[in-house]
């Protein structure tokens, strides 16, 4: 269950998931797969690298048994995620939206800023 005193912002979201922004607790959280995972910035990226990281393509192409599963264990989390080849598919689709909109936001309030402390000229 995500915090009642949190001050959440949708940051992303696709058919299986979601990601928020807490802007009072400077975290992130995951709702993925029917559960909700709190992130520190830092280990929210380190999580989408992990993800990054996982060889579809051998996924797919092992016969062995197991093969065409996935195990992380993101840092400062207790959530171990179990995924299938679909369930990687639908992660990296929820994180890749998710961080870009991220980098988006903050190319934003850069540039927004950066016009706040240009002088105007044109008065």
């Amino acid at each position: 269950m995500l915090c009642q005193i949190a001050n959440f912002r949708e940051v992303f979201r696709t058919a299986e998931g979601a990601v928020f922004q807490c802007n009072n607790k400077n975290c992130y959280w995951l709702d993925f797969a029917g559960q909700q995972t709190a992130f520190r910035v830092g280990d929210f990226l380190a999580f989408k690298r992990q993800v990054d990281q996982i060889d579809l393509d051998a996924m797919i192409g092992d016969p062995s048994p197991g093969a065409d599963c996935a195990v992380i264990m993101p840092a400062g989390s207790t959530r171990c995620f179990v995924l299938d080849v679909y369930g990687v598919l639908d992660l990296k689709e929820l994180l890749a939206g998710a961080k870009y909109l991220i980098e988006l936001n903050s190319l934003i309030r850069s540039a927004a800023l950066s016009c706040e402390l240009t002088p105007n000229y044109l008065d």
